[in-house]
């Protein structure tokens, strides 16, 4: 069930590696290093101002989904979701256009975070309904919207920087334009599910609650991970700040399309599964996700660091490459901390709705980056942001694992952990054999394949997560499938 479950997400997961790894390979080609860090320093931004002012009604209509459907309020609880929005769209949207207005930027600069904050509004009215989708079951739905949305942003921001000269505008524009479209089929469908209901004051307080703390937390975490970017234009530039994100979009992004695949597919599952069938058969579907985790990203983060030079020199614009190169190792390191700490541990704070917990924790491992930071980044450059990003992720992880445990103790699957780990460096002995070609295209295939068929060769000999018993499930199917035909 796991299984298929997690491939009805694979559409998004696809159109997340397109967008994630074209957009690197594009832009940085169509931007030089100072317009490239202008974008990722108004992304940060966006991000950070997304999650203080929307995240926290999102992970409410997420975490309530199923409670509410089991209760028969569904319609007042997307009428008080649809409601809320409205009041922070009108009032947050105010407050953050005119701090822009008076914001001491050029006419250039406020056009980049005047779209940017447009497409995060129109977003946040889709996220309602994509997060209603997927805790509800709605994979298929869910996956047309959301792969729709990113494929259609990303090819209209493209065309709009390489046809005019409105800059990293263009990619605002485009993501703003494709959720306006996504809307105008998925709005009208989530209004007539809320028909009917009533916005209810106690009910959008207890969202409140629960999801200003899971805001917070997000905020502390997102400085967290780019947090040091503001660091860098202040110590280095923007141009600094290109060659940083440059690398750190090429590793993080394939790390993120992982984890976000196997967040978006298991935890609306083990949170139902919690909420009515009780907490052993929620701590169950964890644990098997946890080995799949394991299974998969243990490998893609070792495979990202093996292959970092040919890899920023195929898909990176030559005047970010070389720095992107060498922090790219560490990054891929700090993406599987990050992403074990995010969508496993965290989600024993999810489950029992301490969130404030999990925003203090954040808090600290924000701090302890900006300390790093400071120390590392005039010590060593782009380089010292990276090392400061592993060291807090690693600590972070360790504190969250222990507090969680006391809150719900989610499966530890050792022994499948252990398997993967020992797989993945069979799989670096592997990749270290192949020669160093000098085109980057062949040294990229060859050393990727070599790496892929040695790894699935020991998952396969070490069973990790039962993967044998899903290739005979499926060799099973096929041999129905050509019998019946």
């Amino acid at each position: 069930m796991l299984g298929r479950h997690l491939l009805g997400y694979m559409p998004v997961q696809v159109a997340q590696a397109i967008v994630g790894f074209g957009s690197v390979a594009v832009f940085t080609r169509l931007m030089d290093a100072e317009a490239y860090g202008v974008y990722a320093l108004t992304l940060a931004t966006l991000t950070l101002t997304h999650i203080a002012t929307f995240t926290w009604l999102e992970a409410a209509v997420a975490r309530f989904h199923a409670r509410a459907d089991a209760r028969k309020r569904l319609r007042d609880h997307l009428a008080t979701a649809y409601g809320i929005y409205i009041l922070l769209a009108v009032g947050g949207g105010a407050l953050i256009f005119g701090a822009i207005h008076l914001a001491p930027l050029d006419n250039s600069l406020k056009a980049v975070f005047s779209f940017a904050a447009v497409s995060m509004i129109t977003r946040a009215a889709l996220q309602i309904g994509l997060e209603t989708h997927r805790a509800g079951g709605g994979v298929a739905r869910y996956s047309a919207l959301e792969a729709s949305y990113l494929m259609l942003g990303f090819m209209i921001g493209v065309g709009l920087l390489a046809l005019t000269d409105l800059g990293p505008a263009s990619i605002f524009i485009g993501t703003a334009v494709a959720a306006l479209v996504a809307l105008v089929f998925d709005l009208p469908v989530m209004l007539r599910r809320a028909r009917g209901g009533r916005a209810q004051p106690a009910r959008a307080k207890t969202y409140a609650r629960y999801g200003s703390a899971v805001s917070l937390s997000l905020v502390f975490e997102q400085l967290l991970s780019v947090g040091d970017r503001f660091l860098l234009a202040a110590f280095l530039g923007s141009g600094a700040v290109g060659m940083y994100a440059a690398g750190y979009g090429l590793a993080d992004r394939l790390l993120d399309i992982i984890f976000i695949w196997f967040g978006a597919a298991v935890w609306p599952m083990t949170l139902k599964a919690f909420e009515t069938q009780g907490a052993d058969v929620a701590r169950k579907l964890a644990g098997q996700a946890a080995s799949l985790m394991a299974l998969i990203s243990f490998p893609a983060a070792a495979g990202l660091a093996l292959v970092a030079e040919p890899l920023t020199t195929l898909i990176v614009g030559e005047s970010l490459r070389s720095q992107a190169a060498v922090i790219l190792p560490w990054i891929a390191l700090s993406g599987l901390l990050n992403g074990m700490m995010t969508y496993y541990f965290h989600e024993a704070f999810t489950i029992r709705r301490r969130s404030g917990f999990m925003a203090a924790l954040m808090a600290g491992a924000a701090a302890l980056n900006l300390g790093l930071n400071l120390l590392f980044i005039p010590a060593f450059g782009i380089v010292g942001a990276a090392y400061a990003t592993v060291l807090a992720y690693l600590i972070s992880l360790v504190i969250c694992a222990i507090v969680g445990r006391k809150l719900f103790p989610l499966p530890l699957p050792w022994g499948d952990w252990v398997k993967a780990a020992t797989a993945t460096m069979v799989m670096a002995s592997g990749v270290f054999i192949v020669p160093d070609f000098e085109t980057a295209w062949i040294a990229l295939i060859s050393k990727a394949l070599a790496g892929a068929v040695v790894y699935a060769a020991a998952a396969y000999a070490f069973n990790i997560a039962d993967c044998r018993i899903w290739l005979s499930d499926i060799n099973k199917l096929n041999l129905r499938t050509e019998t019946q035909s």
